[in-house]
């Protein structure tokens, strides 16, 4: 199922299901479910799964229907009804943004290329790993996918920020002031709730950009976790039925019209990760403070291919950034946006 969240101008925010070309809005058979949360919510008073609860509530009635099209070229600021990010809440402090990485392949590759000045051409497999990234994806390859009820080898973790940094497909994701270039990561991400018992429950996976400044990465492998504290995009929908072990994905850049940067084919899912998703879930949801009920976590998965290690060109305002994924969602756009011109100076800090 494809379940994404909007709002219509003068009506709310609304829940809907795409059905082909049309979007059929759930909330107008019951207005108390005008968010992905509240869905969960009453799913699990019914004592039902989330996916059950949408389907007994789309079949309880005729929902009205928008033009998916016209939805996803909608924006806030036009009086037509626009996307907002699949899954949130309505207080962003009880949203976690976070991610894994060195979880593919190719991306180990890229991150490895940033933290080293030279790569010998010669060097064997068997060599000890030259940089902190090449070793801890070692570990990842020889113990990333534990048997059940097994402890792997713990990913790497970084924190992106609460809800405030979160947008939706056709927002705009912000150069800092201060960040030094932008830097697109195409990924799955998956979609979490606390429930009221402190269980996590994955409702689904979404298509993100997660948004970083690798340059300022580059400079120290220990400015990774400043570098990720950027705005980044999830959406358009939540694919309930996503099936996580092989999702194809494409990056697009476009600069005025003409495209700057393509990805080919991205490879993800756990047949292209050296830590499986059970993993990568249990060491995330081992932390009691991430297991707070009624919480919201949004996980980047990690990817296998960024821009930053073969352009040779920096982000601009105005650039769009596009990740797609044929056959499983509508495409992910973003616009990149330059932030706020005051935060280059420094911040003073008053008395209270």
């Amino acid at each position: 199922m494809r379940v994404l969240q909007f709002e219509i101008p003068g009506q709310g925010r609304r829940v809907g299901v795409v059905e082909e070309e049309r979007v059929r809005d759930l909330t107008a058979l019951n207005g108390s479910i005008d968010r992905v949360f509240a869905a969960f919510e009453a799913a699990v008073d019914a004592g039902l799964t989330f996916e059950t609860f949408l389907e007994e509530l789309l079949g309880s009635g005729d929902a009205p229907s928008l033009c998916y099209e016209e939805l996803l070229a909608g924006r806030a600021d036009s009086g037509t009804p626009f996307l907002h990010p699949p899954l949130d809440h309505a207080d962003p402090h009880y949203v976690l943004v976070s991610g894994t990485g060195l979880t593919h392949t190719g991306g180990m590759k890229s991150r490895n290329q940033m933290h080293t000045q030279a790569e010998s051409e010669t060097a064997s497999r068997t060599e000890e790993p030259q940089t902190d990234s090449a070793k801890m994806f070692a570990m990842g390859l020889a113990d990333g996918k534990p048997t059940d009820g097994q402890r792997g080898a713990m990913p790497e973790w970084f924190y992106k920020g609460n809800g405030t940094t979160l947008r939706g497909s056709g927002e705009t994701v912000d150069l800092p002031a201060f960040a030094l270039d932008g830097g697109e990561e195409p990924e799955l991400v998956g979609c979490y709730i606390i429930d009221r018992d402190a269980v996590p429950r994955r409702l689904g996976f979404a298509l993100g950009v997660e948004w970083s400044d690798h340059e300022t990465e580059q400079i120290n492998y220990l400015y990774l976790a400043p570098s990720k504290l950027r705005t980044c995009a999830v959406g358009p929908e939540l694919i309930t039925d996503c099936e996580f072990s092989e999702v194809n994905l494409d990056c697009m850049v476009q600069r005025r019209g003409e495209t700057i940067y393509e990805s080919g084919p991205l490879k993800s899912g756990e047949e292209f990760m050296c830590h499986s998703l059970q993993n990568c879930e249990d060491h995330h949801f081992k932390y009691p403070q991430h297991r707070v009920p009624g919480d919201v976590h949004l996980h980047f998965f990690g990817t296998s291919k960024l821009s930053y290690s073969t352009r040779d060109w920096k982000y601009q305002a105005g650039d769009v950034v596009t990740v797609s994924a044929e056959g499983l969602s509508a495409a992910l756009t973003v616009v990149v946006a330059d932030a706020a011109t005051e935060a280059g100076q420094p911040v003073r800090v008053s008395s209270a």
